[in-house]
């Protein structure tokens, strides 16, 4: 318990920073296309500004992530043995085509403004955002293959038992992997554009940086917008597959308790574990609607899972329900604040720009809470039907070794955590650069 609890802190510490910089990275890459194409000194202005937050929130990601890596060997060492093949592949993969690509390219988007031409600026702008997203796609890869594995054998019997890749592709496109890397990363989008638009409300609220903030602000409702659809049709898609490939884990998050016709599902509730019921407000039909297209199909419930793989359906149901929530509360800020902004009120609505300023939170919360739904929901699995979590775990760890490095890696993560607010607010408030002439950093270059 002590090193579920450990890799559950330094994960969700981690999957602070990753996000923002996938979304932001690709923001950089629209506004300083925007800014080549047009030459309108404003999109090289948001460019300088983005890209310093961008640097914060890269620089904070790879701090952190790094504990993870070393924490599958200290504290997993039966499940790294077992999956060691597999993960070798895909984050032997994640080094050398993302990570190594993103590295090698964001010193030149740093500090190359006045050292390379405009053209060569922005490709490695894109260069440093498709490393990023790189980065996610083969860490979704090898966490999909947990969920649903593919293109392995089994080599060895017992506690010498590990999965070996047979087929690599077929790992890669395992069953769950396309509907969860497309879900993760229009999550990180969003996560990125919600900081923009944070920022940009906090600007309008104080009356500074104006023109800066409703260029950031238009561009980033719009596209939030966009990715907000998206990222539904993308959630339909992934309960399906859910609901294919780990019945238990959608029975779950829906608190389906008894299989049944016209399943309901629930839009406000809470689990009660005594009767095995749930009690709030239902929709008769609509869970088997949306994962069958027909209202009568039973959605197969808990009673069809044996006791002792029944994963723990109270903190699973209610954070899959806050992740619907979290998603409510974006489309109302997008597409409110999309209406306001063109109807030109938006800067004189108070109230709406301070739940903007908040709404940064949103997007967070709900990839934690979505990241929550995918790990606890396939308990009591950590490689599914194949690997137990109790097995995974390194056999001869002592729990005080484990409570000393849980309390160590927690100072160190808040203490990170305090100096990624602090630098972060403080580039907020110094704002963007003034200088009037910022375009003569290329002039004769690009006019």
């Amino acid at each position: 318990m002590l090193s579920r609890i450990q890799f559950a802190m330094t994960s969700s510490f981690h999957y602070i920073y990753p996000p923002l910089s996938i979304g932001i990275g690709l923001y950089l890459v629209m506004i300083e296309g925007m800014y080549l194409k047009t030459k309108n000194p404003i999109y090289l202005q948001m460019t300088k500004f983005w890209v310093k937050i961008f640097a914060l929130t890269f620089a904070l990601g790879v701090a952190t992530g790094l504990v993870q890596v070393f924490g599958f060997g200290t504290n997993w060492a039966n499940y790294s043995r077992f999956v060691g093949d597999v993960f070798g592949s895909a984050l032997g993969a994640e080094g050398i085509f993302a990570f190594f690509l993103e590295a090698g390219f964001l010193g030149v988007m740093l500090f190359g403004w006045k050292r390379v031409s405009a053209k060569m600026h922005y490709f490695s702008t894109i260069c440093v955002c498709i490393g990023a997203h790189f980065s996610a796609v083969w860490i979704v890869v090898a966490n999909s293959w947990m969920q649903t594995p593919a293109g392995y054998k089994i080599v060895g019997t017992g506690t010498k038992a590990r999965a070996v890749v047979t087929d690599f592709w077929a790992m890669i496109f395992n069953p769950s992997s396309i509907d969860r890397l497309v879900h993760v990363i229009q999550g990180c989008w969003l996560t990125g554009l919600f900081l923009i638009i944070s920022i940009s409300a906090y600007y309008m609220l104080k009356q500074k940086h104006l023109d800066f903030a409703r260029k950031s602000m238009k561009i980033a409702l719009f596209f939030s917008c966009i990715v907000l659809i998206m990222q539904l049709i993308s959630a339909d898609s992934t309960a399906r597959g859910v609901a294919k490939n780990q019945p238990s884990k959608l029975a779950a998050m829906e608190g389906i308790y008894k299989t049944q016709d016209y399943t309901p599902m629930t839009l406000i509730g809470w689990v009660d574990k005594k009767t095995q019921t749930v009690k709030g407000i239902q929709i008769p039909g609509l869970l088997s609607f949306l994962t069958y297209r027909n209202f009568k199909t039973p959605v197969p419930g808990l009673n069809t899972v044996p006791k002792d793989e029944q994963p723990p359906v109270g903190i699973v149901f209610q954070a899959y329900h806050m992740m619907i929530y979290m998603w409510g509360l974006m489309v109302l800020g997008a597409f409110l604040g999309f209406y306001f902004l063109w109807r030109q009120k938006l800067e004189n609505k108070k109230w709406f720009l301070r739940f903007l300023v908040f709404s940064v939170a949103f997007p967070q919360i709900a990839n934690m809470v979505g990241w929550m739904t995918a790990e606890i929901g396939r308990q009591p699995w950590v490689v599914w039907k194949m690997l137990r979590t109790t097995h995974g775990v390194s056999p001869n760890i002592v729990s005080g070794q484990v409570i000393g490095s849980l309390i160590m890696l927690a100072t160190i993560y808040f203490a990170l955590l305090a100096v990624f607010l602090f630098l972060l607010d403080s580039k907020i408030k110094h704002g963007p650069s003034e200088e009037m002439d910022i375009a003569a950093i290329y002039r004769g270059k690009i006019e």
